[in-house]
């Protein structure tokens, strides 16, 4: 009992009792869970004498309920004293004396948060594997349903949101995470609430597949991008989240750049096709706006005004990237293909793999350079008989950019044939290795 009431008791307003979690537990019964042999609980910790004591109890105090709520064997916990100048250690270890769960990491320099994360997932013996901040904000009561919650739905991963009304986080930090959720949701087509929660469960046969990962603290954002670039299914299980006890290790400009970063860079191994695309259309979005104009002008008027050719300028060079970006988005897609040996990732990437075929981009910049001579064309029969041109510029203006288009598109024939290279030889290969050995 006393258990619950301590989780009544965290729970925020209107949301008081276990009952009013989603009872995991049911739902794993019914979907023929199997019990885990064992959940290795690492606890990353650097300088954090005041919390780390209580922190190690309260994991302790949960192994039952865990068990029981996570249909969870056995639990372990290995604290990683991640280059602790305190009694952080110290005080660790205390606990490992007297208690057979508990064991004591200690790394003389600092290495990093993923870094201490990632050595206690390596020592860890448990079938699933899971890490809690030291700083006594989350509750390890919840890995219960955590571990109930990714069993039950079989998912890879687990995450503990922080994102409910009685969260204590600050406030620069909530909009942080939320910005990082909706970026992420964006570029993976997945929702999740809570990018970097400190709180999480994960399969270990799936940290194969999630690695590399940071040793920094953007460990956590990395971690949650590449699952969901990967198209993985992820849990959620919401959680109170407390006061953090002493000083907080996070650097709000600092650690957000990182987190950006390890966000574009799942992007751009598992899905680039979605952040060239972005920029493509916004490109494409500008670049109509700045030109309706001319445009309109042209229609009506049949001439230009010669201040429209710093905006000429600009959109020809907004619709030349878009193209480049374009020809990337789908060049990328057909490497990872190689790589990953998977098929299109979407309907539109799809479409547009159809539409840049080789043989239709060598016949449109083909076609693009016999446009820009004609454009020009006037003008140097005209130099070639008076020594002078009097042709408008909108002219040369146009060719350059459409040389320019042929240029790029014939450098993207030129890829493509190298990737279809590629698999040809790949192909063959695996049809070798798939022979057997003649005698």
């Amino acid at each position: 009992m006393g258990t619950e009431t301590a989780l009544n008791e965290a729970l925020p307003a209107g949301r008081a009792g276990v009952s009013s979690l989603p009872n995991w537990s049911e739902t794993a019964r019914t979907a023929g869970t199997v019990t885990a042999s064992m959940l290795t609980i690492v606890i990353p910790a650097l300088n954090e004498q005041e919390s780390i004591g209580l922190t190690i109890q309260r994991c302790l105090d949960a192994r039952e309920r865990i068990r029981r709520i996570g249909h969870v064997a056995d639990v372990e916990i290995i604290v990683v004293s991640d280059g602790s100048t305190d009694r952080t250690a110290h005080l660790a270890q205390e606990f490992a004396a007297r208690e057979k769960a508990v064991r004591v990491i200690v790394f003389e320099k600092n290495r990093g948060y993923g870094a201490a994360i990632k050595e206690g997932f390596a020592q860890g013996s448990g079938d699933l594997v899971a890490f809690l901040d030291a700083d006594g904000t989350c509750d390890p009561n919840y890995f219960g349903e955590l571990c109930a919650a990714l069993q039950a739905q079989h998912t890879i991963l687990a995450i503990g949101s922080r994102m409910g009304k009685g969260s204590e986080m600050p406030r620069i930090r909530r909009i942080g995470n939320l910005f990082y959720a909706l970026l992420l949701g964006f570029l993976s087509g997945q929702a999740v609430s809570d990018t970097a929660s400190g709180m999480r469960v994960i399969r270990r046969d799936a940290l194969a597949s999630l690695y590399p990962l940071p040793d920094g603290l953007h460990f956590t954002p990395a971690m949650s991008a590449r699952a969901l670039m990967l198209r993985e299914r992820v849990a959620e299980v919401p959680m109170p989240y407390a006061e953090r006890i002493g000083d907080s290790k996070l650097r709000v400009l600092r650690d957000g750049v990182r987190f950006m970063l390890s966000i574009r860079d799942a992007a751009l191994l598992y899905q680039p096709s979605r952040l060239f695309g972005f920029v493509a259309s916004f490109c494409v979005a500008i670049g109509a706006l700045l030109g309706a104009y001319p445009v309109e002008f042209y229609w009506g008027n049949r001439r230009l005004e010669e201040w429209m050719i710093y905006r000429l300028l600009l959109c020809g060079l907004l619709f030349i990237s878009a193209f480049s970006l374009i020809a990337a988005s789908v060049l990328s897609e057909r490497i990872l293909s190689l790589v990953y040996h998977r098929p299109q990732q979407s309907f539109l990437s799809s479409v547009l793999s159809k539409l840049l075929e080789r043989s239709r981009v060598a016949v449109a910049a083909a076609f693009a350079v016999i446009a820009a001579v004609v454009l020009v064309w006037p003008g140097f029969v005209e130099l070639a008989r008076t020594g002078h041109v009097t042709m408008h510029w909108s002219r040369p203006i146009a060719a350059v950019f459409l040389l320019e288009f042929a240029l790029f598109a014939f450098i993207y024939v030129i890829l493509q044939k190298i990737v279809e290279l590629w698999q040809s030889q790949l192909s063959h290969d695996v049809i070798n290795r798939r022979k057997p050995e003649r005698l």
